[in-house]
């Protein structure tokens, strides 16, 4: 992946509420809002922005199919197969025995699934060191970034955050990943 220095516009809110109203404001104004950064979850910011809806669900689903047939394959070729044992006049396929164990792999398939699926699509990696717009993003503050045009873009932008209660707007640039 190749990254690239660009310029962008950051607004910096001190309150949800704030941003949220912030995001409908700027929109309404034709501007193009790249990204939000919020240090805990804001209900109706990604409706707000637009976003699709995730598709990690799905992928937990289909790792935990693959865990269940995992399970009751490898089991099943146990029993019946590899070594078959009669006990006590038992049933070689006592399907009822197999339950806790096909259920143990469904939720680790799917928990891992879903995991690595969303470390990929996120571009994470414990090596990786992320560049923050704000380094109190992390802690108590809600961001903006915006991407920077020409000069009269700009401007626009600029008043149209400080109108939306921006307690901090700035030009600042940032290496980001194309």
């Amino acid at each position: 992946m190749a990254k690239e220095k660009k310029n962008f516009l950051i607004g910096v809110y001190d309150d949800d509420d704030k941003i949220l109203h912030a995001v409908s404001s700027v929109q309404r104004q034709g501007i193009s809002i790249e990204d939000c950064f919020t240090p805990f979850p804001v209900h109706g910011l990604d409706h707000a922005l637009g976003l699709k809806e995730s598709r990690i669900p799905s992928v937990g689903f289909i790792g935990g199919a693959l865990g269940t047939v995992t399970a009751l394959s490898m089991m099943v070729y146990m029993y019946t197969i590899d070594w078959p044992v009669d006990i006590g006049g038992k049933p070689n396929l006592p399907f009822p025995s197999f339950i806790p164990i096909t259920f143990e792999l469904t939720v680790l398939f799917s928990s891992l699934a879903m995991v690595f699926t969303y470390l990929y699509i996120n571009r994470l990696s414990p090596a990786q060191k992320p560049e923050l717009c704000d380094p109190r993003q992390t802690d108590d503050r809600f961001v903006i970034r915006i991407e920077a045009g020409d000069a009269a873009h700009n401007q626009k932008v600029l008043a149209a955050l400080r109108a939306s209660g921006a307690i901090e707007v700035r030009e600042q640039e940032m290496t980001v990943r194309v």
